[in-house]
């Protein structure tokens, strides 16, 4: 299975990021992806709350989302839309940030809402509060393909082991890590988590990124690290997408998640402890 992973450059204008995400995936699909993946934030990108409550849709009614979904019918792909910025009908207004997992039929096989907000403070000029805008999910989710059984996260999601082992002990043989990492942690532990996460469950880990600057209209803007990675279930980096946008391709042979695990059966030994 030959995986196609899209590096973008959003900015804070739907449309225009919409444009841009259909040349890649069909730069992709020619290529010869049969999964084609983007990463997370695809629709839109932006620091401006009453800006992304203005140009952001509910599920139902995301022109993102349906343009995408008619896309991956058209080329008879995989899609995983590493996720959308949407609106909710929730009571305190906040945003979801949602991936979705798209057949070849277009019709919807999975979607997941990213668990972990990303809440930090990476300098005195870098702060991030996701969850002032954006609702946390709850529920995990393992997607089902012909090609292999997916495990769904995003970006933030990639630091909390635990839940990329839940994944991995419940079938995951894939694991989707789509991200807008920060270009400073990014330097500092995108290869690192990435590999991690691959070498702890025997999985293979698909992580399209962002890249570069990202302007808004507002004045303002932020830098995304990029370097979308293939990593396999040992550990090796297949494929890094560097910091240009554009399509980064591998070739997937699941028998090394069978091969991996049988060397190193760590999903099968856990034991129940006490303390601290």
């Amino acid at each position: 299975m030959r995986a196609g992973l899209v590096q973008l450059t959003v900015g804070d204008d739907p449309a225009a990021n919409l444009t841009e995400t259909l040349t890649q995936i069909r730069a992709a699909a020619a290529g010869g992806a049969d999964f084609v993946l983007t990463p997370e934030c695809t629709n839109l990108l932006s620091s401006d709350r009453a800006h992304q409550r203005a140009n952001l849709h509910l599920e139902s009614a995301d022109p993102t989302l349906a343009a995408l979904r008619a896309e991956a019918q058209a080329l008879q792909i995989w899609l995983l839309i590493g996720s959308l910025g949407l609106l909710t009908q929730d009571a305190d207004g906040r945003f979801a940030n949602r991936s979705f997992l798209i057949a070849p039929t277009g019709e919807i096989a999975a979607r997941y809402d990213k668990i972990h907000m990303f809440d930090v403070n990476v300098s005195e000029t870098e702060v991030y509060r996701e969850s002032a805008g954006y609702r946390p999910g709850t529920q995990a989710v393992l997607a089902e393909t012909p090609f292999g059984r997916i495990g769904m996260t995003v970006c933030y999601d990639l630091r909390f082991a635990h839940l990329h082992r839940r994944l991995a002990q419940a079938g995951a043989q894939i694991l989707t890590v789509p991200a807008a990492f920060n270009h400073i942690t990014g330097a500092a532990h995108w290869h690192v988590l990435l590999r991690a996460r691959a070498i702890e469950t025997g999985c293979f880990v698909l992580a399209p990124a962002q890249t570069g600057f990202h302007p808004e209209t507002n004045g303002k803007g932020r830098r995304t690290y990029g370097h979308s990675l293939a990593v396999a279930p040992w550990g090796e980096v297949l494929a890094d997408g560097g910091t240009e946008a554009g399509v980064t391709f591998v070739d997937l042979d699941l028998t090394e998640v069978t091969k991996a695990r049988a060397r190193v059966p760590a999903l099968t030994h856990d034991r129940e402890f006490t303390g601290p």
